[in-house]
């Protein structure tokens, strides 16, 4: 298995599991660091869902995670100047490291795709 698959694999648990905790414990702000809310994680959710859909094969690997990456450094972006854009999602506080890191990791693995399909 290749390094975007792998990568979408863990990215992909991580952020289904974070969503699917921000239902169950009902608390927030979640692990005592991120804020959350009902369209928060179900966001995470959906994230998670795409990139555990991705690590199918490589191709699709590469497409997951150059598009959740890209929403998460948007995301992680705005999160700095507008910490709850229209009052409906929380990404300001400790979400904007998550989110920032995150999205450089999946978008930097994924633009190393070429060479991990040419090495195959």
């Amino acid at each position: 298995m290749g390094l975007n698959r792998i990568v979408a694999a863990i990215f992909g648990v991580v952020y289904l599991v974070a969503g699917i905790a921000g239902f169950v414990t009902n608390t927030s702000p979640l692990f005592g660091l991120f804020d959350t809310n009902t369209l928060h994680n179900v966001v995470h959710v959906v994230l998670g869902a795409i990139l555990l859909w991705g690590m199918m094969n490589t191709a699709s690997a590469i497409l997951a995670n150059r598009w959740v990456g890209v929403v998460l450094l948007v995301l992680g972006v705005l999160g700095i100047f507008v910490p709850n854009p229209a009052n409906l999602v929380p990404i300001g506080g400790e979400d904007v490291y998550l989110h920032l890191a995150s999205g450089i990791v999946l978008l930097g693995v994924s633009l190393m795709g070429g060479r991990e399909t040419a090495a195959m």
